[in-house]
């Protein structure tokens, strides 16, 4: 994970935080109707579970449980297994602007995403 993305998700989790507090606070101070409070801790909740389960792009269920680093543009970090074979697929990441290759396991449908170049 880059240090930006590191930031920008520290930052998403402290705002998160900071909504649910003012809508506790909120709720205290003028009791407990369905009101501001509510809409408060509702979108500071789903914004810190947004920030706590959201994953690197472009990356196997695989290298994100085993925290590896990943690779250029966010892909996989080292070769893919063998029974991955390149497609035709290309496309240049928006972000990071690497060209990645799409590589896919036939059999099970499962795809990476590699860094080209």
């Amino acid at each position: 994970m880059t240090t930006g993305s590191m930031i920008v998700r520290v930052l998403l989790g402290t705002i998160g935080i900071a909504l649910m507090a003012a809508g506790l606070f909120f709720f205290v101070v003028n009791g407990p109707f369905f009101g501001v409070w509510a809409w408060l801790v509702i979108f500071g909740a789903v914004l810190l579970i947004a920030v706590l389960i959201e994953t690197t792009r472009y990356r196997s269920q695989s290298a994100e449980k085993n925290k590896l680093a990943p690779g250029p543009g966010g892909g996989e970090p080292g070769p893919v297994e063998p029974r991955f074979r390149p497609t035709d697929e290309v496309f240049v990441d928006p972000t990071s602007h690497y060209r990645m290759r799409v590589y896919l396991d036939a059999r099970t449908g499962e795809r990476r995403y590699v860094a080209e170049g």
